[in-house]
């Protein structure tokens, strides 16, 4: 089953699949405390990608199992609401 997308392309996704969520958040937070509350009865699995130039913010990969469009943008929605949360793509 394929996702439309803003620009009108679609995305073919075969369900269950892996999907990597890039988390941003301020250099004081911790991905870990992030992930638990958020993520805690599934498996994932993180993975440090960059520091912003002046060190205020870090930004990590997520990599979590979804099973399908629904399950994958109410796992965005949850990283992206949480508070300690600065930017999910």
């Amino acid at each position: 089953m394929g996702v439309k997308v803003e620009n009108s392309k679609e995305l073919n996704l075969e369900y269950p699949c892996n999907w990597e969520y890039k988390v941003i958040l301020d250099k004081e937070h911790n991905i870990d405390d992030l992930t638990k509350e958020s993520l805690s009865q599934r498996d994932y699995t993180i993975k440090k990608s960059k520091n912003s130039k002046n060190g205020k913010y870090n930004s990590y990969s997520v990599n979590v199992l979804v099973h399908n469009h629904d399950d994958r943008k109410m796992i965005f929605e949850i990283l992206k609401k949480h508070d300690k949360t600065k930017f999910v793509l």
